[in-house]
């Protein structure tokens, strides 16, 4: 057969397979129903790789945040380098309390539940009494009782740490502030009885004088 006749024939055998298809509604719908669950199957892994995909790049919702629990009363350990004397004594919040030369005033004291990580911290201001009597300011910051290290007061004679904070106190709450606006005297700080026998406590510190006009203490 030459090749004329040979590419007559080819032509006439795609004519009579696309009449075939035609004529065949059953073939035809056979194919189309092949071609749309590939093309659904396409169109659901684009779907599920897109949201994967926006999954991945969404942030990370926030933890909740931890309620933390506010205290009236701060418990501190203070160190005598002289004498190599610890004591631990029990602050008020606003109230100021007078370890040795230092007087020791939190402002706030914060824990976690027991449920928890333990976090205690506290806003502490200390002030030094220098010897010509004078008042100053020598720590301002928070104190981390987890952390006694990280921000503890370190003075040449003696030093200051936090060691906790508690809803209640075994030394009676300071008295109520008086109408004028003096300011009072420091407590001395006393050491817990369970801590120190009595005959080893020592006699406590003189208290604090006024502060002079420029040293602000508050």
């Amino acid at each position: 057969m030459s090749d004329p006749e040979q590419f007559q024939g080819k032509c006439a055998a795609v004519r009579l397979g696309a009449s075939a298809v035609a004529f065949r509604p059953e073939l035809r719908s056979r194919i189309l129903s092949h071609s749309s669950r590939a093309l659904i199957a396409a169109m659901s892994l684009l779907v599920a790789s897109t949201g994967a995909f926006a999954a991945a790049q969404a942030p990370a919702p926030a933890p909740p945040a931890s309620d933390r629990i506010t205290n009236p009363v701060a418990e501190f350990a203070g160190i005598d380098k002289i004498t190599g004397r610890i004591i631990t004594f029990d602050v008020y919040i606003d109230e100021t309390v007078q370890f040795g030369a230092l007087q020791v005033t939190p402002r706030v004291c914060y824990s976690r539940p027991d449920t928890e990580q333990p976090k205690t911290d506290s806003f502490v201001e200390v002030d030094e009494i220098t010897l010509d009597r004078k008042i100053r300011r020598i720590f301002t910051g928070w104190m981390f009782a987890e952390s006694p290290g990280l921000n503890a007061v370190e003075h040449a004679v003696y030093d200051v740490w936090l060691k906790g904070c508690k809803q209640k106190s075994d030394v009676p709450p300071p008295t109520a502030a008086k109408a004028d606006t003096a300011k009072p005297k420091a407590q001395a700080a006393k050491p817990k009885a369970a801590a120190q026998p009595a005959d080893a406590a020592s006699e406590p510190a003189d208290a604090a004088p006024e502060p002079d006009d420029t040293t602000n203490t508050n």
